[in-house]
């Protein structure tokens, strides 16, 4: 069953929200390990605890991955059919030396296309990974061999990129670490992914492709277009849930005008009327993961004192989440892979990492104890996202959440400043203005750039060489928008009318809040067709999508009509 579903929009919200209360009080307890984990599994305190990491590390310049489906053991509730490459989640971690030419042979044992994406990474056009736009999907049974050299060292992840709404929630996503030629040094150097889950085996009746509520995109000739439900009556006055009658439950969506579509709902009481998406969504996806576990399954960060530990945080999720170390102050030392000048300590704040997005913090283990990197949200997810931080030789009590207040850190006022690549007194070739926002189309709710939807809205025209400017507006009155550019690094320039007074802010995913403005710059050095996008993977399927297209570009590829290709 899928893990998630696109967005959730009108009747469509209720459903799935019934299906929650179904499941929260009818988990059933499964036995099986995820492969790859290894070793015992213990609470803070206790000694024996494994220091081997939840996935596979590869390493070397050639590699397999191979797209197929498994079973995921989230906590001992919770067992999820997954798609995986090479049969966990998240998949293997690809570790390679700045400067290492590299191969990656992607097979599919599934039953539908694939790709990869490999987010954040600047490689040629054609190895991007985007069905329809640099390559045809790989079909079930084939095979498909990426390319390129890894130039710019830094934590960047991997992903399906077909259908990717529904492939990356059903786990098909992995960490790329390309590691310096002279990095610095540290003691434990940890990667977590973060991710989240819908309780229960998700709706009944669903295959894995999920719904689509008639997003079909360009050069698709994929069913998922239509808003059959495998059988499922959608008549919103008289919904069938399959024989589980929810009282109190009022099923009725008709003649809603709020915003966001949600209107006239309500599920045990709780009023859906006006909810966003971004609203919704952590009321539906309560099992917040760290590398594919949750709660007391999580393994925790063994520590020494003394010890320099770097964490490398990835949101491979939906939802954006604030985290907290307990007992250190820390440093990030980069944002989207990208080193930060002179980075301080940071102390009593949040870091808030959005979908896409990926931090490196590092400290020093200078506070013996056991201590969490927790969720800090009020979301009913939190509580399951707390990864116990274990110094050798120290027992005691476990670890507890810290229910103060605490600010989120701007990582646009963090760091030293100093002279970027970019600033907002440059003579830019080519200027855009980027106006996201959320509409009501004939099947639902819509995602927007400038009034249009992928494959309409219009494209960042560029040629090679070009200083590019794009000024980034959240129009949507309550949506969040991680903004990711493909091929490139962008500075930030500007956050609402203020310019950027820490440090250089070099990015390729930018979480854009409702009323915000961002101005960002980048230069047009990577020819192709690439995506920008929504990286909230429900908005990107609804329309959020727009591409930079470079002038005289022409794909080394020609679109399969049958190839089924989904873009997003």
């Amino acid at each position: 069953m899928n893990k998630k579903k696109p967005i959730i929009y009108t009747i469509v919200a209720v459903l799935v929200l019934a299906v929650v209360a179904i499941y929260f009080g009818n988990k059933q307890v499964q036995s099986a390990k995820m492969a790859g984990m290894g070793g015992s599994m213990t609470t803070p305190g206790l000694q024996n605890v494994s220091t081997k990491p939840p996935f596979d590390v590869l390493t070397g310049n050639k590699f397999t991955l191979t797209a197929k489906p498994a079973k995921l053991q989230i906590d001992g509730q919770t067992t999820k059919d997954v798609w995986t490459f090479n049969g966990t989640v998240p998949g293997p971690q690809i570790r390679v030396k700045q400067g290492e030419q590299i191969q990656v042979v992607l097979k599919n044992e599934l039953s539908v296309p694939v790709t990869i994406h490999w987010h954040g990474v600047p490689v040629p056009n054609s190895q991007d990974g985007i069905p329809g736009v640099t390559m045809n999907a790989v079909q079930p049974g084939q095979s498909f061999t990426y390319q390129f050299k890894a130039d710019v060292p830094g934590t960047y992840w991997y992903h399906s990129h077909q259908d990717s709404l529904n492939q990356v929630d059903m786990g098909l996503y992995g960490s790329f670490i390309v590691e310096p030629k002279n990095e610095p040094k540290v003691d434990r150097d940890y990667t977590v992914v973060l991710d989240e889950w819908m309780p229960g085996n998700g709706m009944p009746g669903m295959s894995h492709g999920g719904m689509n509520m008639g997003t079909s995109q360009s050069g698709s000739n994929d069913s998922k277009g239509s808003t059959n439900m495998g059988g499922m009556n959608m008549d919103h006055s008289n919904m069938n849930m399959g024989g589980n009658s929810q009282s109190g439950m009022n099923m009725n969506s008709g003649g809603s005008t709020a915003k966001g579509g949600h209107g006239g709902m309500n599920m045990g009481g709780m009023d859906m009327s006006g909810m966003s998406d971004s609203e919704m969504m952590p009321l539906m996806y309560t099992i917040y993961t760290a590398n594919g576990k949750s709660g007391s399954a999580i393994q925790p960060l063994q520590v020494k004192k003394g010890d320099k530990v770097r964490i490398r945080l990835i949101n491979a999720g939906y939802i954006s989440h604030p985290l907290h170390l307990q007992g250190h102050d820390f440093k990030i030392v980069s944002t989207d892979g990208q080193p930060v000048n002179n980075p301080p300590l940071v102390g009593g704040q949040l870091l808030n990492i959005a979908p896409g997005e990926r931090y490196d913090i590092e400290f020093t283990a200078d506070n013996p104890g056991n201590w969490l990197l927790e969720e800090h949200s009020k979301n009913p997810g939190a509580k399951g996202l707390a990864i116990p931080i274990m110094y050798e030789g120290v027992s005691g009590q476990q670890a507890k959440p810290d229910n103060t207040e605490i600010p989120v850190l701007d990582i646009t006022k963090y760091g030293e400043a100093s002279k970027g690549q970019f600033s907002l007194n440059d003579k830019f070739d080519v200027e855009y203005n980027m106006e996201l926002n959320t509409a009501t189309g004939p099947n639902g709710m819509k995602f927007t750039i400038n009034g249009k939807t992928f494959p309409d809205a219009p494209p960042v025209n560029v040629k090679e060489g070009d200083l590019v400017k794009v000024t980034l507006v959240n129009k949507s009155p309550k949506d969040i928008h991680p903004m990711h550019l493909h091929g490139h690094f962008f500075q930030v320039l500007s956050k609402n009318g203020q310019p950027v007074t820490g440090a250089p802010l070099m990015k390729d995913t930018l979480n854009v809040l409702p009323g915000e403005e961002y101005v960002i710059a980048f230069k047009a050095d990577n020819p192709g067709d690439w995506m920008f996008h929504c990286h909230d993977l429900g908005h990107a399927a609804n329309g959020m999508v727009t591409e930079v297209k470079y002038s005289g570009y022409k794909p080394n590829f020609t679109v399969d009509p049958n190839a089924g290709n989904i873009p997003e």
